[in-house]
């Protein structure tokens, strides 16, 4: 295999990436898809500045954007749609966007290119691996979960990203105050969700009609076209917030 053909070479990596950009088994349904020609020139010219690939290196989100604002992490950010929108509404929080899907990372990359997005970057990668070894702790003000898979059959349950494991990581990394937002279409997944987040003792249940003023952030998301056809066939939107109380 020649360098272009290895993937970690062909996402801006090394080979000792591999591994890390390709997991075997994940939380997500794995994707393999390429770049257009103009997206592949975008990724080659700004990927450097706007994004990097899952390390073991903790973000200086200082460094990173070059300033201290408010910190919210995007686990799963697909296409970026939701991201650069709510980015855009909220210049003054900074998103760090984690994805592994380099055809979706690349539509945000043209996004922030375009509109001018300063406040956000991306890293490639799965998002308990980088909130393990990339975020420190107590280092974020919002963590985002927006339409996780829900692994539906019983057998591939464990490959769902918000066990209790993954609620108590976030919640080690979210400063006091700092809060999850969490947001699902399949009525399974929400009953399993609402119960794992509420048996983590560091993590206390918001309503999101009254409990807005414990939110350092906009709840406000865009319909994206992923959840236009999950309304269409009239499912429902459940919407979660815990915030961490110590």
């Amino acid at each position: 295999m020649n360098q272009s053909e290895n993937p970690a070479h062909a996402a801006g990596g090394t080979p000792d990436d591999s591994a890390r950009l390709f997991p075997r088994v994940t939380a997500y349904r794995f994707r393999r898809g390429t770049l257009r020609p103009g997206q592949q020139r975008n990724w080659e010219e700004h990927w450097p500045t706007y994004g990097r690939n899952v390390s073991d290196e903790i973000v200086d989100p200082e460094a990173l954007f070059g300033r201290r604002a408010p910190l919210i992490v995007e686990i799963g950010s697909g296409t970026g749609t939701s991201t650069a929108a709510m980015a855009a509404a909220e210049p003054d929080i900074d998103v760090i966007a984690v994805e592994v899907y380099q055809p979706g990372l690349a539509q945000l990359l043209g996004m922030i290119l375009r509109e001018g997005l300063e406040n956000v970057r991306m890293i490639r990668g799965d998002g308990v691996d980088v909130l393990t070894n990339m975020i420190a702790p107590a280092g974020l003000d919002g963590v985002r979960v927006f339409f996780p898979d829900p692994w539906p059959k019983a057998r591939h349950h464990k490959r769902r990203l918000l066990q209790s494991g993954t609620f108590q990581l976030i919640a080690s990394r979210l400063r006091p105050g700092g809060v999850l937002h969490v947001a699902t279409d399949h009525a399974d997944y929400a009953e399993w969700i609402a119960e794992t987040g509420d048996a983590e003792p560091a993590l206390e249940r918001l309503d999101p009609a009254t409990d807005l003023r414990h939110v350092p952030f906009s709840l406000d998301r865009p319909v994206t076209k992923f959840e236009g056809k999950g309304l269409q066939e009239e499912r429902v939107i459940n919407e979660f917030l815990w915030r961490r109380v110590h």
